[in-house]
């Protein structure tokens, strides 16, 4: 199919992003690549000069420095959005930021390909809200629910235990190993990277606040400003440490403290 098209990718991880614009050049050679932003900051200031020179933007939602609809709390975009994320529970919250399509990581050129479909098929009718809705709130209700690790096995001497995860105050990484902290303040070694972690623990619950820390946001007991515009966190159970959000991952906690992440 041919489809003349410009188009701006916000999207952080490198690979995906380059894994999109080899999707959109196999559905149409005619489809142009303005610009690949990686974050919030560099999106909107992009999208102040730039938002009339395109016609449709791919968003993820989890960005390096907070979550994309801060943008659209900067900058007014008028243009449809095809999201792509990991995480289904923002598809109505997208609706409301022009959103006319909801694809969940890992993307497919299949899904693409629909997306697009239907962008071409919807693209006078893109005003009508009300339809909008409608195919939204259905993407969001078939949208397969991402499982998250609820538990966690420990080495206790020769024998092995279960931590469940509301168990667990924050994990943190020592060298290269990485531990959690029970409520109970006890402490075990676990096979995982924090990176790893990231990807198997309910972004609701857990928060990473720095390259050492994962926080549970059931036993934050206290965050306070701290300096370089940074935060200090303490925990309950309280931890012998100082824990401190990085100034990066400042706006994105404050969300995600706030319930606006999930």
């Amino acid at each position: 199919m041919s489809l003349a098209l410009t188009v701006l990718i916000v999207e952080d991880e490198s690979p995906a992003a380059e894994k999109l614009q080899r999707y959109l050049q196999r559905y149409s050679p005619d489809i142009l690549v303005a610009q690949v932003c990686d974050s919030v900051a560099s999106s909107v200031s992009w999208l102040q000069q730039h938002a009339g020179e395109i016609d449709l933007i791919f968003m993820d939602i989890q960005l390096k420095d907070g979550i994309s609809f801060n943008i659209f709390r900067e900058v007014s975009v008028q243009k449809p959005v095809i999201f792509v994320t990991a995480y289904n529970e923002f598809a109505l919250e997208a609706f409301n930021v022009n959103s006319i399509a909801y694809l969940l990581k890992p993307v497919t050129f299949d899904d693409l390909k629909a997306s697009l479909d239907k962008f071409v098929a919807f693209r006078s009718q893109f005003a009508l809200s009300g339809e909008r809705e409608e195919k939204i709130k259905s993407l969001a209700g078939e949208a397969t629910p991402k499982s998250y690790k609820t538990r966690f096995l420990v080495k206790v001497g020769d024998h092995i235990r279960s931590v469940t995860a509301d168990q667990v105050v924050f994990f943190f990484a020592d060298g290269r190993d990485v531990y959690l902290v029970t409520n109970q303040s006890r402490k075990f070694i676990i096979d995982f990277t924090l990176e790893a972690l990231d990807e198997v623990l309910d972004p609701a619950q857990f928060f990473r606040a720095n390259r050492t820390y994962i926080l549970n946001i059931a036993f934050i007991h206290d965050v306070v400003m701290y300096s370089n515009s940074r935060l200090k966190v303490t925990t309950q159970p309280a931890w012998d440490k100082e824990i401190i959000v990085s100034r990066e991952k400042v706006g994105e906690f404050k969300d995600w403290f706030d319930g606006r992440r999930s």
